[in-house]
């Protein structure tokens, strides 16, 4: 039995905790799981048992990275690994003036993307189908959500970071992660930032999911 709460009642959760959104932010996330369950059924980009709940574990846990830091308009960012769009378009929709390149090696997955970004109108997102390694553009940040080792994708990405900063952190590598994380931040413990979801969010899901923040 599903013990999590409709889909309608997780929107609201996952709004709730960013009361800054505006009305066209929220339309947008509430397109969202008409379009991922619809585009779920011809190519699974999020668990079949999962789409049901799409806004806590996919779209709040994207959200994840806005507690680690706030983007400053004109920054850019990297999202690889993005699958069908995470956690890059739910960032895309709450950073409408920051740009976001998804890059993902599965052309299927990044068909998906690219189709919910457009059907829901958002400007600040481009795409491609490739792996990290070939990318050479430069970025303030790359995020992730849990696609290799932290130490394995810091050597692919370092390449992709900016020299000049313009944020609050400089730049570097902001990651999603779960459970324990001790052995693999042991090349960068001493200048590591971890945040607990579980302090911000306060659904269960949340309990062992944390932000790790590697400045490269």
């Amino acid at each position: 039995m599903n013990e999590l709460p409709d889909i309608n009642y997780q929107l609201l959760i996952a709004v709730n905790c960013f009361p800054e959104l505006s009305d066209i932010q929220k339309k947008q996330f509430a397109a969202l799981y008409s379009l991922y369950a619809d585009w779920n059924q011809k190519i699974n980009v999020i668990s079949r048992k999962d789409i049901e709940n799409l806004y806590l574990h996919h779209v709040l846990h994207s959200l994840g990275i806005v507690k680690m830091l706030k983007f400053k308009d004109g920054s850019t960012v990297m999202d690889i690994g993005t699958g069908g769009g995470f956690p890059g378009i739910p960032l895309a929709i709450f950073y409408p003036q920051v740009s976001f390149h998804l890059v993902d090696s599965i052309g299927k997955k990044i068909k998906v993307a690219q189709a919910v970004s457009e059907a829901i109108g958002l400007q600040n997102v481009s795409f491609r189908h490739g792996r990290a390694e070939e990318e050479t553009q430069l970025f303030d940040f790359v995020v992730s959500r849990a696609v290799m080792p932290l130490a394995d994708l810091a050597k692919i990405v370092a390449k992709n970071i900016k020299k000049q900063q313009q944020n609050a952190l400089p730049n570097g590598l902001i990651c999603l992660k779960g459970g324990e994380l001790q052995h693999e931040i042991l090349p960068f413990r001493k200048k590591a930032v971890i945040i607990e979801l579980s302090a911000y969010f306060k659904e269960s899901y949340f309990q062992s999911k944390k932000a790790v923040y590697i400045p490269l």
